[in-house]
């Protein structure tokens, strides 16, 4: 396998950086003045892209450092299965093993190599622990100088459009403030994610069942399952990294997923300790847990691995844009509501992607239709194109929590529909969204390399759950994703070391 190579010295990487991307030229009065609702990985692109298009950028951030869901705490909430709205919120859902499911080739912006450096407390690895992320994350806003317009500790409690057309925000200083101060702004772009609110199975009898219940959100480490039955909700990522950990130390771990469809319980290849099931009947006040495949099993904990709710608290539209069943909307190619285009948009919605990529499209999107450089259609004709994407979507019988899904599915034949790519070609459907949004903006499509990378990485991901960010066989691919690297970051040379 091709280790990552090692950057030295930030000082060339940042001059060929900013050498590569002067501020746009563009037409007189285009500059806006814009509100960025979030510093993590979605707010830190978008104000860099604004910036670059000439627009003047203020980002609130409730929390006192950058990176949003990438900054780790062992703090945990009040509520572990987070349903109560008087608790503290914790903001992270990073638990400490964790590690990126994503190559760092793939996983790093299109113009800003994640690439490891030579630095003391970082990670090399191709598929490093979340530390490396904040680091890459702290690195991105200190070589494009979005530090400075970041407002740390501030709350946001209001943004709702005003009479004049300008958009007002209301916050405080978190610590110690309890007055909201306001602000006007032209334009609002919300990057506060998806990773806080948590969505809970709808579990049958679970209000007489005596045991205790969890969250994914407030996982950080395997101990307190020691010696526990725990019953895990939940097929993606998170579960099958969270099923395997605590199983070292769990007296036994049962998976409830939909995926499991042999209509009996399974042991788990290699593990003693883990079973599958498929979907959890209804569970009863004598700590039982009947499963759908007639199994049942006598439980400590259940633990819900089950996702996340969109939420936003703080945003008041008299009701235009709502989150109905997970669908946010009314909103066009899932960024802009049309009602209130292009003054209020959405950064980073789309899961089942290689988020910072996307995320970075979409904010050269918004930038370029912030000051009119690209136009976008009637608010007619973004009405008549989301109407008729949720009506293809109910017309398949797809749940309208799936809106935002970008997974190569039924799913993704409807959001097909809704771009207009319908081909019997297309890899992936996020990369189609992908290549719409930079067509849009006049930037070239997805690499090669990192369509197949991603591809590659998702087919290994299921095939070696538990050794995949350890073992791959690609390296041409990463050869040809350094050969594009080199124009952002000089030190990289064609030699790549080989090394197992």
């Amino acid at each position: 396998m091709i280790l990552g190579s090692v950057i030295s010295s930030n000082q060339s990487y940042t001059r060929t950086l900013l050498s590569h991307f002067p501020i746009l030229s563009m037409p007189q009065n285009s500059s806006k003045n814009v509100a960025v609702i979030g510093a993590g990985s979605a707010g830190l692109v978008t104000a860099r892209e604004l910036q670059r298009e000439g627009h003047s950028v203020v980002v609130f951030e409730q929390e006192n450092q950058l990176g949003g869901t990438w900054v780790y705490t062992p703090a945990t909430e009040s509520d572990p299965v987070g349903i109560d709205p008087n608790r503290e919120i914790v903001h992270s859902s990073l638990y400490s093993s964790l590690r990126v499911n994503l190559p760092r080739e793939v996983m790093g912006f299109g113009d800003y190599p994640f690439v490891a450096k030579k630095k003391p407390g970082r990670d090399p690895r191709r598929y490093p622990g979340h530390g490396e992320v904040l680091n890459y994350l702290n690195d991105f806003a200190v070589d494009f100088g979005i530090i400075g317009v970041v407002r740390f500790g501030m709350e946001v409690g209001f943004v709702g459009k005003m009479e004049n057309g300008k958009w007002k925000v209301s916050c405080r200083k978190r610590e110690n403030d309890v007055v909201f101060a306001n602000e006007e702004y032209d334009a609002v772009v919300i990057c506060n994610g998806h990773y806080t609110e948590p969505r809970i199975a709808d579990i049958p009898g679970i209000e007489v069942w005596p045991g205790k219940q969890i969250h994914s959100h407030n996982y950080r480490v395997p101990d307190p399952f020691r010696d526990q039955v725990v019953v895990l909700i939940g097929g993606a990522a998170s579960a099958t990294d969270i099923s395997r950990e605590i199983a070292e130390v769990a007296k036994e771990v049962h998976i409830s997923s939909r995926s499991a469809t042999s209509g009996v319980p399974m042991k788990l290849p290699g593990y003693d300790n883990i079973w599958l099931h498929n979907m959890i009947e209804a569970v009863g006040s004598d700590g039982g847990v009947n499963f759908q495949d007639g199994s049942k099993i006598l439980a400590d904990i259940i633990l819900h691995c089950t996702g996340y709710k969109y939420h936003f608290p703080f945003l008041e539209t008299n009701g235009i844009v709502t989150v109905d069943d997970n669908r946010v909307g009314p909103l066009y190619k899932h960024v802009f509501p049309p009602a209130f285009a292009p003054s209020l948009s959405f950064v980073g919605l789309p899961w089942k992607v290689i988020p910072f990529f996307l995320c970075e499209l979409q904010s050269k999107w918004i930038a370029g239709v912030l000051s009119g450089r690209i136009s976008l259609p009637s608010k007619e004709d973004m009405n008549a194109d989301i109407e008729a994407f949720y009506s293809s979507m109910a017309a398949s019988c797809i749940p309208k929590r799936y809106t935002h899904n970008m997974d190569d599915s039924q799913t993704a034949h409807v959001n097909a529909f809704k771009l207009g790519l319908y081909s019997l070609q297309f890899t992936s459907l996020q990369f189609d969204y992908d290549d719409w949004l930079a067509a849009e903006c006049g930037s070239p499509p997805s690499e090669e390399w990192r369509k197949q990378m991603y591809i590659i990485s998702r087919k290994n991901k299921k095939t070696l759950p538990e050794a995949y960010r350890d073992e791959w066989d690609d390296d041409d691919l990463i050869i040809q994703a350094h050969e594009d690297f080199v124009k952002y970051i000089p030190e990289l040379s064609q030699e790549q070391k080989l090394s197992r």
